[in-house]
């Protein structure tokens, strides 16, 4: 992979944490209509970059985890943008919920969706 097209991925990659962060927001939103409660959620909604995953926090509580890239966790392999439910404050829990990437709304505004 040139420079460039990692530059490109690395962009994909955040405008896709981006989109999830805004439809997390939306999804709140669409449940109440409590102004203050919505801007106060949507202030302390964060991401933390880490070596291997991505921490999306909601104030002081994990929201879920994306893969910053592809690899294995608990013997289950996983692509980039993968995302996890907490298994904890530090790591995800097994199976991935769904992909930044995707179009399919794998989330709600409490976290990943369970698996089915």
């Amino acid at each position: 992979m040139t420079f460039e097209e990692h530059k490109k991925s690395d962009c994909d990659f955040l405008d896709a944490i981006d989109n999830l962060l805004g439809g997390i927001k939306e999804d709140y939103a669409n449940w109440t209509d409590w102004e203050e409660g919505i801007q106060r959620f949507n202030d302390e909604l964060n991401v933390k970059s880490g070596r291997k995953y991505t921490k999306i926090m909601k104030g002081t509580s994990v929201w879920g985890f994306i893969a910053n890239s592809d690899g294995e966790l608990k013997g289950i392999p996983h692509k980039k943008g993968d995302v996890f439910k907490a298994a904890s404050w530090r790591a995800p829990a097994k199976w991935a919920r769904g992909s930044i990437f995707s179009s399919n709304k794998f989330y709600s505004w409490t976290g990943p969706n369970y698996l089915i």
